[in-house]
């Protein structure tokens, strides 16, 4: 795919909730005002629940939010990723690790390591130590052998962001190629030049602009908006309560209600104002955009 696409990536473990709705509308918008396609990709690596993707996509058409066909799913494309993970280890680019997540966090330089990077601890293992390590049953992660320190990217609302890259796992344990790759991978297959996604996402950021820049990719532009926090301010889950449109429904909240809400947290709309998807486009600008955490209570759909 050549044409240049924005994207929302839901992991499809269940119903999405506002934040969820908020992060993908905001995507939607960034892409559609600035002529890109829309893609949609189901990460579904890890554990997913029967029929949540096919009810994610019934929840964004619900709010107006439409896309660019295929909608891809990265558990068929587990071949692509085993054969990029193959050209690196082959191009001596990797390296086998043993390490627990324990024996990461208790390694000798890990306090001295920055957010808790990896301390090189099987950087330099010999063939013999390995040998060892497998024959005592202990299946191995696939790490990148990295070049540098740190990344920087430049986000649209954030600024220049530099942040740490360490030898991060592209393969885990299991086999399962990893979602710093997968994501890398899969972008760069879609056409995929702008990623909206929430601001916790900001710190993954440097590494996979810097793995995209290790495969010859064209690197994207970021774009990592705000957060929705629950009333305790932490981040919004479903244990807040009703907050998918599911839940919602049953609780007397309509959809539009819901748009509507996400519109004003957004400064996009008056407060009781009834908008749809395409009014918002045309109101959108990105400059625009609150810089503060949107703090969802259970009073806020009355």
């Amino acid at each position: 795919m050549t044409t240049a696409a924005g994207r929302f990536a839901p992991s499809p473990s269940g119903a999405l909730h506002v934040g969820n709705l908020r992060t993908a509308l905001l995507a939607w918008l960034f892409a559609r005002t600035t002529g890109r396609a829309f893609r949609i990709r189901m990460e579904d690596l890890d554990r997913t629940a029967l029929g949540a993707d096919a009810q994610q996509l019934a929840d964004l058409a619900t709010l107006g939010i439409e896309w660019d066909e295929p909608v891809i799913h990265q558990t068929d494309r587990l071949d692509v990723y085993r054969s990029v993970i193959a050209e690196l280890t082959a191009a001596g680019e990797t390296f086998e690790c043993f390490c627990t997540r324990r024996e990461i966090l208790e390694a000798p330089s890990a306090p001295h390591s920055p957010d808790g990077a990896y301390p090189g601890t099987c950087r330099t293992l010999t063939a013999a130590r390995r040998a060892e390590k497998i024959a005592a049953g202990r299946p191995p992660a696939i790490r990148l052998r990295t070049a540098v320190d740190e990344f920087t990217v430049i986000d649209t609302q954030l600024g220049e962001y530099t942040g740490m890259v360490d030898d991060f796992v592209i393969c885990r344990g299991d086999g399962t190629p990893a979602y710093n790759l997968a994501v890398v991978v899969d972008d760069a297959a879609q056409g995929v030049d702008q990623v909206v996604r929430g601001d916790d996402l900001l710190s993954s950021a440097p590494r996979q602009a810097y793995l995209a820049t290790r495969l010859g990719y064209h690197r994207p532009g970021y774009s990592h908006v705000p957060m929705v926090l629950g009333d305790k301010g932490v981040r919004l889950s479903k244990r807040d309560g009703a907050v998918t449109l599911g839940d919602l429904a049953a609780a007397g909240v309509s959809t539009p209600i819901v748009l509507s809400r996400i519109a004003e947290s957004l400064d996009l709309a008056e407060h009781g104002e009834i908008v749809d998807a395409a009014t918002l486009a045309t109101r959108f600008d990105p400059a625009a955009l609150p810089r503060d955490p949107w703090i969802v209570t259970p009073d806020i759909w009355g």
